[in-house]
């Protein structure tokens, strides 16, 4: 009897192993679900935003931000994680952290959030005072989201066509600066080829006046006297 109590011990203590190695299993797999889930997220999200990055509403403080990243870096850091688009994610991650604690770069993104809402809320013949605006259900909060990338899209193009034509704009002058630089060049080239010249120029004045005047003595030696009329 004791040997059969002694039996039944040992299997439940493997009994207990099995199940203590099994939950442990699914807790670590469960774990990595969440990793790659986290991970998928973030490359699926419009890195322009850095709230949908971050998986925020706009508007929140600063320390929400701060506990959010936090917990998402911990999650996807690569270092943890066997999944390969882990540091992509991780970088995408940390980038609209950073912009979301700069206050420029914040307040751009907030307004054109605001921009956003103002734009569909016009597009669907709304007001600010509309029930669907004060309590919006997820299909307006998805349209919203749609809009922002509407938005960021544009105001990203017009950036660039701004600094396209800025870079125009400062090629024009270079060129203009490059032109007048090169017209002041040509004169001090010329300012000096004459004064290398000058003395030239000098000895070939006084050797043609001295070849006169022999001209003139050969010819009688004395000019003629001019005769008066009248």
């Amino acid at each position: 009897m004791a040997e059969a109590e002694k039996e039944l011990k040992k299997l439940e203590a493997e009994q207990a192993k099995e199940d203590a190695d099994f939950l442990s299993l699914l807790d670590k797999e469960s774990k990595e679900f969440d990793k790659d889930s986290e991970i998928s997220r973030i490359l699926a999200a419009f890195r322009a935003n850095s709230y949908d990055v971050l998986d925020l509403q706009p508007g929140v403080p600063d320390e929400d931000i701060k506990r959010c990243y936090r917990k998402k870096s911990l999650l996807i850091h690569p270092d943890k994680s066997s999944n390969p688009r882990a540091p992509d994610a991780f970088d995408r991650l940390a980038l609209a952290y950073q912009t979301l604690l700069d206050e420029k770069k914040r307040a751009i993104l907030d307004e054109a959030i605001a921009d956003a809402r103002m734009l569909l809320i016009r597009d669907l013949e709304l007001t600010v005072d509309s029930e669907e605006v004060k309590d919006p259900d997820v299909v307006f909060m998805r349209q919203w989201k749609e809009k922002v990338k509407f938005v960021l899209a544009d105001n990203e193009a017009r950036r660039q066509r701004q600094m396209k034509a800025q870079m125009q704009e400062e090629g024009r002058e270079q060129r203009r600066l490059d032109e007048e630089i090169a017209e002041r060049k040509r004169k001090r080239e010329h300012e000096v080829d004459w004064e290398k010249t000058r003395e030239q120029r000098i000895g070939s004045w006084r050797e043609f006046a001295q070849k006169k005047g022999a001209g003139g003595e050969k010819g009688g030696g004395k000019k003629k006297k001019i005769k008066t009329l009248g």
